[in-house]
């Protein structure tokens, strides 16, 4: 590891980035490394705006994907390499304001029932019961399932916040089962060889396989059942703060933004039901 890395790496970690950010920040710029030959020390600061563009315009990157290697372009210039003027030249790209496609409650039933695995059934049927992340999902450990008070304890979520969420009684029947099926020592759901946590993109494709065989058409990947989650409780009558807790949001606004207008929308009458006199086309 060269010496610039390993300062940066210290630099994330007395900041206290998450273990992923810290991931992807090095993965950034060890990639516009690679793309002029040289180190990022030595980039201009001409050039990181060319790699911008170029991840924009040639390899049509997403939103939140070019936001990335911008952010982490920053913390190295004026962080690590104490050059904020650099820094504060770097664009960032407004990300797309974009409503999820909602599963139903039959949709998310056809997705669990297509999953014939016990140990896939039970990692989807969990973050839908409990609303949780992918990766909240991941590091759950077997400590994490409070069967007395019937909660799901959440350890380092998002923003390295710890919270409660919900454990049903079918969920912790489901998990009852699997444990005995798998006997985890640590974590709820390990790897294959069981040194450590499932990785997300594991989960990903169990999910996308049961989709399939449910037929499902829309688009999303596993957040979808987190959304699911929100959405159902929203119907059922539970209120927004409560579901906001559930869900880990800092601010009511972030559970409000696709749940509540969704909720306005789907109860409102078209004007053109209103119309009485209206006769039917022949």
């Amino acid at each position: 590891m060269s010496p610039l890395r390993q300062q940066m790496q210290a630099d994330m970690v007395l900041r206290g980035l998450a273990e992923r950010t810290q991931e992807a920040y090095l993965n950034a710029v060890m990639a516009i490394a690679r793309d002029y030959h040289r180190s990022p020390d030595q980039i201009s600061p001409e050039e990181i705006h060319q790699y911008l563009l170029h991840l924009i315009n040639d390899r049509h990157l997403s939103s939140s994907t070019t936001n990335q290697a911008g952010c982490a372009l920053r913390f190295l210039f004026r962080v690590t390499l104490r050059q904020p003027d650099i820094c504060i030249q770097i664009p960032l790209r407004l990300a797309p304001s974009k409503l999820p496609e909602l599963l139903s409650r039959q949709e998310v039933e056809s997705i669990l029932s297509a999953c014939t695995n016990l140990r896939h059934r039970t990692i989807l049927t969990t973050i839908y019961a409990s609303g949780l992340r992918v990766s909240e999902l991941c590091r759950l450990k077997i400590g994490d399932i409070d069967s007395d008070r019937m909660m799901l304890r959440i350890v380092h979520g998002k923003g390295g916040k710890d919270r409660y969420t919900l454990l049903s009684p079918r969920l912790l029947t489901t998990l009852r089962t699997y444990w005995q099926a798998f006997r985890p020592a640590d974590w709820l759901f390990p790897s294959g060889d069981g040194s450590k946590a499932i990785s997300d993109s594991q989960i990903q494709r169990m999910f996308y396989a049961a989709k399939r065989r449910a037929l499902i058409k829309k688009e999303g990947g596993i957040h979808s059942l987190r959304h699911a989650f929100a959405i159902h409780l929203l119907e059922s009558g539970v209120d927004l703060h409560t579901i906001s807790r559930l869900m880990g949001h800092d601010h009511i606004s972030t559970t409000a933004r696709y749940l509540h207008m969704q909720q306005q929308i789907a109860k409102t009458d078209s004007p053109l039901d209103l119309l009485s006199g209206l006769r039917p086309p022949r």
